[in-house]
């Protein structure tokens, strides 16, 4: 493993451990060459799926991409990157319990949208703002009104 700092290719792992879902190996790491620590992950490669997009051309699905997809939409917000790591864990799950071949860019958005509800609201609607294409202020307000309507049903 490279050395996300030095560049080395000269570790050794620290500690290993599963993750919550089970899904990966966390692999706590020393670089031998600048003593600094960094964490991987190490996974299955289970998904050979590939992301048909709207725009109809296809390409390999890509975890890194759904993670930095949560990143921009959580910035500056309090939500961990272990419950960002979960949330992607869940929607490959779903991927790869209803699709063999193809999943549509559609159903990773509508995915997404549903975790981030759970995470966070604020991230949520910013994410809801970019992939829904809102063009007028009035559906950025509609969609807030609608979650603090489904705040105060939840909260009755």
């Amino acid at each position: 493993m490279r050395c996300p700092f030095c560049k080395e290719d000269n570790d050794r792992v620290v500690d290993s451990r599963s993750s919550a879902e089970r899904t990966a190996i966390r692999r706590r790491r020393e670089c031998l060459a600048c003593k600094r620590r960094y964490t991987t992950y190490e996974t299955i490669e289970e998904s050979t799926v590939r992301v048909e997009k709207k725009n109809g051309s296809r390409e390999a699905y890509d975890r890194n991409k759904l993670l930095n997809s949560f990143r921009k939409a959580c910035e500056k917000r309090a939500v961990s990157t272990d419950a960002l790591e979960a949330a992607v864990d869940e929607i490959e799950k779903s991927i790869n319990s209803m699709f063999e071949k193809e999943v549509t860019t559609r159903f990773i958005g509508e995915e997404v949208m549903k975790q981030l509800r759970k995470l966070d609201h604020v991230a949520y609607v910013r994410f809801a703002s970019v992939y829904r294409d809102f063009k007028e202020v009035d559906e950025f307000v509609r969609e807030v009104r609608r979650l603090e309507e489904e705040g105060r049903q939840a909260g009755a």
